[in-house]
């Protein structure tokens, strides 16, 4: 239960109820230097067919980057795809994915937005705030915000603003070498500076950190093995 929310009533049906559980959660999001240097993070994502979520959790230890462990869950996809309303869509499967695991996370990296997010609530900040986890949001393309872009080197990286430049919502990260950057943003319980630290302590020679990279390629590949079972 969050406040005077149990966990179902989190996950409405419809943009109108949506938008209400986006407005009370935002509050509750906490963006502070994160309390202890993580020794496990966890990266979850998710694939769709046919009204079906197959989410994946993916654990890695930190900063050695060790693969410990994979987690699934499938359920029925219960709400439309969106813009800005992802956490509807996949948010409540991700979590059990997450639950399932061998142990708790000390950090979720999330492949969406934390508080770079019209409503301050991306899917990162949402999970985060359901789990009591620091997480991340690491995305491939911007939602809102205005940047300088970064150098082309990997690691560099500058802030992502509000209209105005005034407000820091997340930066821009250059993961590997002249290719494209990350759009990286805290979800909740961690700050912008850690968030880039653990972003790039997580890649190797790919783009997309390594434990985000993998629950990607579990989800597909789940998804295509049901694709076969079918036929």
């Amino acid at each position: 239960m969050i406040g005077n929310r149990t966990a179902e009533n989190l996950w409405p049906h419809d943009i109108t109820g949506a938008k209400k559980i986006q407005n009370y959660l935002a509050p509750k999001v906490k963006i502070i230097p994160i309390s202890k240097k993580p020794n496990f993070i966890a990266a979850v994502d998710a694939s769709f067919l046919d009204g079906e979520t197959i989410a994946v959790a993916s654990l890695f230890t930190y900063p050695q980057m060790n693969f410990q462990e994979d987690s699934v869950f499938e359920g029925k996809t219960g709400f439309p795809y969106i813009p800005g309303f992802l956490s509807f869509r996949e948010g409540a499967a991700l979590i059990n994915a997450v639950k399932r695991l061998g142990r708790m996370p000390d950090v979720l990296l999330v492949d969406g937005q934390g508080i770079s997010h019209p409503r301050g609530i991306g899917l990162a900040s949402h999970i985060g705030i359901i789990l009591g986890l620091p997480a991340i949001g690491c995305a491939k393309s911007r939602l809102i915000g205005r940047f300088r872009k970064p150098a082309k080197i990997k690691g560099s990286w500058t802030y992502l603003y509000l209209e105005g430049r005034i407000r820091r919502i997340g930066a821009v990260v250059r993961t590997r070498s002249n290719v494209k950057p990350l759009f990286v943003s805290p979800g909740h319980l961690i700050d912008i500076e850690s968030s880039v630290e653990i972003v790039l302590g997580c890649v190797s020679q790919y783009r997309i950190p390594e434990p985000l990279r993998r629950a990607d390629l579990i989800s597909k590949s789940l998804k295509k093995k049901r694709v076969r079972d079918r036929l």
